[in-house]
């Protein structure tokens, strides 16, 4: 844990061949983080843009763009495995997600069938099978913790979203018969960056929404106490130089939680961030900012199901480009 007391985990929302060999052990060694996530748009810039991958790519002769793509995902996923598996081992999370694919997400079938293969074949404990938060996914995230497999839910923006994904996960872990590690993924600065440009016309407090509506979800999901289940703050890097490059670390930390966060951000944290709990935010408090928001006319969930929307389209566009590379 990054914070014994507050049960509070640091992960690292990076994946590449080099860091993993270095950077990513000075990191954990240091006591920094404790885990790992990727998702497309990760695989994305890692893949086609760093050389690490140029000599291996090469070796991957007869396969189609996708076989090509799990290959060197899973070797990376693997590899980050084997360096947490101490973490693990030592019951302090020590886990590193992949993400089915996003084109699977309206496809509940298919997406059980890859994330049980993908958990199969990476053959490791500590890998979370990363799945986006649709209809569909409900019923995967259920099936896959009843198969024992630890689930990311990811792209949550709702509470409606994050109480599906608990009740899916509660079902699976009961028909499991024994606790599950989940963790449901709140996207948290994009909500900012969608609605701050026109609260700053209306005169309400900027960067303060997606730290509430994040707030709130935490609030359903702990009251919810599922087995295993805990919430992780996502999309936590800051776009508004304003900000101090850890605000959204700092303005999240909460009990039993985990931030996922890039790497600069990490270390901003970690060298200027507070230690003090920030979480729980009362509901009233929540409430009264939110309706100052729906007074100026804002429909607040329309932003939300927007945000859901393109970021399923961003992952998708990022696993596209991948393929269309490979």
């Amino acid at each position: 844990m990054y914070i014994e007391e507050l049960k509070f985990s640091l992960w690292a929302d990076f994946i590449e061949r080099d860091y993993l060999e270095n950077e990513f052990r000075e990191l954990i060694n240091e006591g920094i983080i404790n885990g790992a996530t990727s998702n497309p748009a990760i695989f994305k810039s890692a893949i086609l843009n760093s050389p690490a991958y140029k000599e291996h790519i090469q070796t991957l002769t007869g396969l189609s763009a996708k076989e090509k793509y799990e290959a060197l995902a899973m070797y990376d996923i693997t590899k980050a495995a084997d360096i947490l598996r101490p973490l693990y081992e030592a019951n302090d999370d020590g886990y590193v997600s992949i993400e089915v694919d996003p084109f699977l997400c309206d496809d509940a079938r298919a997406t059980i069938d890859e994330g049980e293969r993908l958990y199969e074949t990476i053959d490791r404990k500590n890998v979370m099978i990363k799945v986006p938060a649709t209809k569909a996914g409900y019923k995967a995230m259920e099936e896959l913790s009843a198969l024992g497999i630890p689930v990311n839910a990811t792209l949550i923006f709702s509470k409606e979203q994050a109480i599906e994904c608990a009740k899916a996960f509660e079902s699976g872990v009961k028909r499991h018969g024994s606790k599950v590690d989940t963790v449901i993924s709140v996207f948290v600065s994009r909500v900012d960056r969608a609605l701050d440009g026109e609260l700053a016309k209306h005169g309400i407090e900027l960067a303060l929404s997606g730290i509430y509506n994040s707030a709130s979800i935490y609030n359903a999901v702990t009251a919810m106490q599922v087995e295993g289940c805990r919430v992780l703050f996502a999309s936590t890097g800051v776009k508004d130089d304003s900000l101090p490059a850890h605000y959204y670390v700092e303005g999240l930390l909460a009990y039993n939680s985990v931030n996922t966060a890039p790497i600069e951000t990490i270390k901003a944290f970690h060298a200027n961030g507070g230690r003090v709990k920030a979480l729980p935010i009362s509901e009233e408090t929540i409430r009264e900012h939110f309706a100052k928001i729906a007074d100026a006319g804002i429909d607040f969930d329309a932003v939300l199901h927007k945000q859901i929307d393109d970021g399923l389209a961003a992952f998708k566009d990022a696993f596209k480009d991948i393929l269309e590379a490979l």
